[in-house]
């Protein structure tokens, strides 16, 4: 995993899928996949088709089942 002060955006707010792939440590275009799935749990904001946002406890639900330590994400959830 990076080693990456991801979050210039405020403790407690969603991420982006940007944010979240670095986090995980994958390509972003997975992480759309995960969400178009299912498995990560997401939300749109804005008109149109809006953007996607990553609330912090659907990050911290996706990583408790895979066995992924908190501290390994780089993300204060």
């Amino acid at each position: 995993m990076q080693e990456n002060s991801i979050l210039a955006s405020p403790l407690g707010s969603p991420l982006k899928p940007k944010d979240v792939a670095v986090a995980l440590d994958l390509n972003v275009q997975t992480v759309y996949a995960l969400v178009q799935q299912g498995t990560l749990g997401s939300f749109r904001v804005g008109a149109g088709r809006g953007t996607i946002r990553i609330p912090r406890s659907a990050l911290k639900t996706y990583a408790d089942e895979r066995g992924i330590p908190a501290d390994a994400l780089g993300v204060e959830l």
